[in-house]
């Protein structure tokens, strides 16, 4: 009787099949690789976002002509940083930013610069009030408040495009814009202003009625998602190999049984009791 070998039996593997199944595992295995490579460096990324906005959140505020200046920038490390300045509202030059929903309802942001005893001026966003009838329907604002004001609030870089999500056009509403951009709103101001611009938290006289206080951004869960998939896509990993290892021990088994030789039937005979 011959007994299959170990290279007889697999050699199914150099077969058309087994040579394509063998590819397309050594293929995905790399795949796998640099999608959980990059699954967890987008953990890493928005974790330290997260642990950089936390931490400005909940930073005393500070002097804004410490952290912005005429023809400067601001940091994106400085973003959300709470901040104060004192100035007196310009609201002959406020503007009304466009799609801002809130809380699900359409609506828009108050923006009114802010003029400083130095002559330079920052955007401040007072908050939000909800859109009007129509389209065309201008919303009603509430004012200001009147004289000097001292204002806390979380500053912004200015947006983009990329940044907001939203494509500028031309022949909007006069006192309409889509994004909040300091330099190209400055542009038409007679004064300067600061980059940027500061989300109103409070203000001192407060104002009543005022818009509706733009929520705290969101920290969330700081990329945990995103590890989460890097973890999956490593398990692939396992996953890939371990069906091919398991498909070729099945096939193999398979061919083992194949290959023994049938019993003799005369002794299958023999031990047939008689009836």
């Amino acid at each position: 009787m011959r007994v299959p070998t170990l290279e007889s039996v697999y050699r199914f593997l150099l077969t058309p099949r087994w040579l394509g199944l063998t590819l397309v595992v050594l293929l995905v295995i790399p795949a796998f690789v640099l999608l959980g490579r990059w699954q967890y460096g987008r953990f890493e990324e928005r974790s330290a976002n997260s642990e950089r906005v936390t931490a400005n959140i909940e930073a005393p505020p500070v002097p804004l002509e410490k952290l912005a200046a005429p023809g400067g920038k601001v940091s994106e490390d400085d973003r959300f940083r709470r901040v104060t300045v004192a100035g007196s509202y310009d609201t002959a030059h406020a503007l009304v930013v466009r799609r801002r929903p809130q809380e699900g309802r359409p609506g828009f942001y108050v923006l009114t610069p802010l003029v400083t005893a130095g002559g330079t001026a920052v955007l401040v966003n007072r908050g939000w009030v909800p859109a009007g009838a129509t389209a065309d329907t201008p919303p009603a604002v509430p004012p200001p408040p009147t004289g000097q004001v001292t204002v806390t609030g979380r500053l912004r870089p200015s947006e983009t495009e990329e940044s907001a999500g939203l494509r500028e056009v031309s022949g909007l509403p006069p006192g309409q814009v889509l994004l909040i951009d300091a330099g190209a709103i400055g542009r038409r101001l007679p004064y300067r202003v600061l980059d940027g611009y500061v989300e109103l938290i409070a203000q001192q006289p407060a104002a009543t009625p005022a818009p509706a206080p733009v929520p705290e951004p969101d920290v969330g869960a700081g990329g945990g998602l995103n590890l989460a998939y890097a973890f999956q896509w490593w398990l692939f990993i396992g996953i890939a190999i371990g069906g091919w290892i398991l498909l070729m021990r099945r096939e193999a088994a398979e061919l083992r049984v194949k290959a023994r030789p049938a019993a003799p039937a005369a002794a299958e005979e023999a031990q047939t009791p008689a009836t």
